[in-house]
């Protein structure tokens, strides 16, 4: 090729002001260096890519096709350019993240100290509620969260794929017995979360092609999940809630799981943010590592003895 990266470059200016003169006066080049800067393009491809008159500078086909092209890899190039910049500056500054209540005080807590051991001139401002933040208004680089996105301006990372459990203490077991199938938790107390002005007191399991949704109450309810959580390990009643969250109380006893033959619902984990060109890099260096923490290994079992329970995470 025997034209030069500043040429592309006045080519996409030249397109954009449509007149030679106009794109000389925003380059502060003459209209003779922008001409000859076209020419070069020109000789190089073999073909036109402006008819020219005295006052109008219009694209041909060629011309078409090739700012797109053009403008795609002086996009990339202009990334490439800002990863280099970064990896040679490091990682630093100061990352706003999201999170559910109760997946942050349990594993992401521990994700997290890993994540900083790493890279110690990072710091971490987490911001905890179960309620939906808005990334704009409220600054958040990066929000953890279960399901799918609802604002089509945001982009989604999947990071693994979880599934509700049904749980109780061993304590409200001894006392009120296990309910042998899902519809016979609409006798049992069940502690019901609370989304928004919602319950979710619509809880939907499945056994092969069999699916039941089942309408629960109890009276416990709370908008804050790891409340909810501690309420089953005091045997105030039944909970149902992603693995991720239950994993420590399950390992350990302190709750067990219901409904062995039974699944629940699936619910997807996805790193969030606002879909900006270019994350900086602290960021992307946080959603990687939860993307390589959380993942899938379809068929291992946790050491628990639960039902159908496939999201796993390395510690």
């Amino acid at each position: 090729m025997a034209y030069l990266l500043s040429d592309l470059q006045v080519f996409q200016r030249a397109a954009n002001a449509t007149s030679l003169s106009a794109a000389a006066r925003q380059l502060d080049l003459t209209p003779a260096g922008v001409s000859a800067s076209i020419k070069r393009l020109e000789q190089s491809l073999g073909a036109r890519l402006f008819e020219r008159s005295a006052r109008v500078l219009r694209l041909t086909p060629a011309g078409q096709a090739f700012l797109q092209a053009s403008g795609t890899a002086l996009a990339a190039l202009a990334e490439g350019e800002q990863a280099v910049r970064e990896g040679q500056a490091g990682a630093d500054g100061e990352i706003r993240l999201a999170a559910p209540s109760d997946l942050a005080r349990t594993l992401l807590n521990d994700l997290l100290a890993r994540f900083m051991a790493r890279h110690p001139q990072l710091r971490v401002v987490m911001l905890l509620s179960d309620a939906v933040h808005d990334l704009l208004r409220d600054a958040v680089d990066l929000a953890v969260r279960y399901g799918e996105p609802q604002d089509s301006r945001l982009v989604a990372r999947p990071l693994c794929t979880t599934r509700r459990i049904a749980c109780a203490s061993p304590d409200y077991v001894r006392r009120r017995g296990e309910p042998a199938t899902p519809q016979a938790l609409a006798e049992h107390d069940c502690i019901v979360y609370q989304v928004r002005s919602r319950l979710d007191n619509a809880w939907v399991f499945t056994q092969g092609a069999d699916a039941v949704n089942v309408t629960v109450s109890g009276r416990l309810a709370t908008d804050d999940s790891a409340l909810a959580r501690q309420w089953a390990v005091e045997g105030r009643g039944i909970v149902c809630k992603s693995d991720l969250d239950l994993a420590d109380d399950l390992r350990h006893g302190r709750l067990v799981p219901l409904l062995a033959s039974w699944q629940g619902e699936c619910v997807p984990l996805n790193a969030v943010h606002t879909g900006q060109r270019q994350l900086p890099r602290r960021v992307r260096l946080l959603l990687d590592f939860l993307a390589e923490s959380l993942h899938e290994e379809p068929g291992r079992q946790t050491d628990w003895p639960a039902s159908g329970l496939t999201a796993t995470f390395k510690r």
